[in-house]
């Protein structure tokens, strides 16, 4: 990449007129400008002024500084699944990844280090092969350091926690164009924000996390037909909530799209569907599991499995996708919840999207703070609602946007305090996501580290009121 400070001219899509672009970054009209600005999320159109491509935390630290000196912000982004809550990008570089992969692990130590463009199916399947598993998420090719910095809701979440609370270490470059190391001895405060706060504080290039001894789990997932969709969410909401903290499972409402990469038991069905692991031996697991086994469930693949299986548990689409989604943080539900949840995702709803509701189980070790935890120390709420679905054409992308708003509108009487913006993928009330205490410090650390808000982050600690 060449980093001397000459420029190109301004953009002529999606650029600020007013501003000129240092050689080295893509601009619109640029071969490759259109293919690079393209996220995960599909259903997303990103503008940016400039594309760079850095292979270093040198050069990372190279387009901050070109970036400022061309009265441009930053943006990083990996793979793009959250490019819903960014916002326009006019004025804003945005910094792909994908080339600061790798990922190193030190098993003695149960120690993992990634670059920043690394996903979690680059991680899973080596920690496993030595008996060891990150606190992974549910899709196999979201970025670790994005989904890491947001929270990170995993398998294992009721067990060990959020994940930003398993970050040990990170480098990233400042507002400054300064690399630093973080952690707990090591400008603490800033390694504390990192922790749950989000991208607001730097461009992190390298993260590290404990991993977990943890070779196998129980996992796996029970179907019905959807028609059986209110006595099945009846009985799982009766044994969430008192469930032992070993397990951890989601329930599904959905509409299995007919693609050939779907397993063929459950392809173009409407199922209700749970799925989740238990981190406990077979007779323990099947004991927590049997009031679930008693609805005589259509499918059921829970056992043994190696915990790098778990990675592709929840059937996540995989690969660049056009997805729709809304999402809402619960409390307890009560029994009328049900129907209200059925009337907006259920059979007879007429909802267009694929998955039309998925409650995931909070509780247990995510709800209580973790000793020298971080920014997001613990999650507030009983379930996290997550409304989503594919959208093939352009023309059904309206409709898709009202279903997955009606559904989680529809749960607001049953909201909970906190918001879990890991699985926000649009622009939100940022500060519902953290305690008052804690939004507070995260904004007088932002305020300190990028006065002047060089760093666009898809859930943003603002500097101003």
């Amino acid at each position: 990449m060449n980093t001397h400070p000459t420029t190109t001219g301004s953009a002529s899509s999606g650029g600020a007129t007013h501003a000129t672009y240092p050689r080295g970054l893509l601009v619109a009209g640029d071969p490759g400008f259109d293919l690079a600005r393209k996220p995960w999320n599909l259903a997303v159109e990103q503008r940016p002024a400039a594309i760079a491509h850095p292979a270093d935390a040198t050069e990372v630290a190279a387009v901050v500084r070109l970036a400022a000196a061309s009265r441009l912000r930053v943006a990083a982004q990996a793979t793009g699944h959250g490019a819903g809550a960014l916002g326009p990008l006019d004025d804003v570089v945005l910094l792909r990844t994908s080339r600061l992969t790798g990922v190193a692990l030190d098993a003695r130590a149960r120690q993992a280090r990634v670059g920043a463009g690394t996903r979690w199916l680059d991680v899973v399947p080596p920690a496993g092969g030595q008996g060891l598993a990150a606190l992974h998420g549910s899709s196999p090719d979201v970025g670790v350091v994005g989904y890491s910095l947001g929270g990170g809701l995993s398998w294992y979440g009721r067990a060990l926690g959020l994940a930003a609370n398993s970050v040990t270490a990170a480098e990233l470059v400042t507002a400054d164009g300064t690399l630093v190391r973080v952690d707990a001895d090591h400008e603490p405060d800033l390694f504390w924000a990192l922790r749950g706060g989000g991208g607001s504080f730097g461009v992190v290039t390298a993260l590290e996390f404990a991993l977990h001894p943890i070779s196998t789990a129980y996992a796996g997932l029970l179907a019905w037909d959807w028609r059986h969709s209110e006595r099945v969410l009846t009985r799982w909401l009766d044994w969430a909530g008192p469930a032992p903290d070993a397990v951890s499972t989601s329930l599904r409402l959905l509409q299995v799209p007919p693609l050939p990469e779907m397993p063929e038991p459950v392809r173009g069905r409407a199922l209700v569907m749970i799925d989740g692991a238990v981190l406990a031996d077979n007779l323990e697991a099947e004991r927590i599991l049997a009031p679930l086994r008693e609805l005589a469930p259509e499918l059921d693949t829970f056992t043994r499995l190696p915990a790098s299986a778990l990675l592709r548990l929840h059937l996540d689409p995989e690969g660049p996708t056009p997805l729709v989604s809304a999402s809402r943080t619960l409390h307890e539900l009560p029994a009328g919840a049900v129907g209200t949840l059925l009337d907006v995702a259920g059979p007879d709803s007429g909802t267009s999207l694929q998955v039309a509701a998925e409650l995931r189980q909070l509780g247990g070790a995510l709800s209580r703070p973790a000793a020298g935890g971080g920014a997001l120390a613990s999650l507030d709420g009983a379930f996290v609602l997550y409304a989503s679905g594919v959208v093939p054409t352009s023309e059904l992308l309206a409709r898709a946007r009202l279903d997955a708003r009606r559904v989680v509108d529809a749960m607001a009487p049953f909201s909970a305090r906190q918001q879990c913006l890991n699985l926000t993928a649009n622009r939100t009330d940022v500060a519902a996501g953290y305690d008052p205490l804690a939004w507070a410090r995260l904004r007088a650390i932002r305020a300190a580290v990028d006065p002047g808000g060089m760093f666009v982050a898809g859930h943003p600690v603002p500097l101003t009121a």
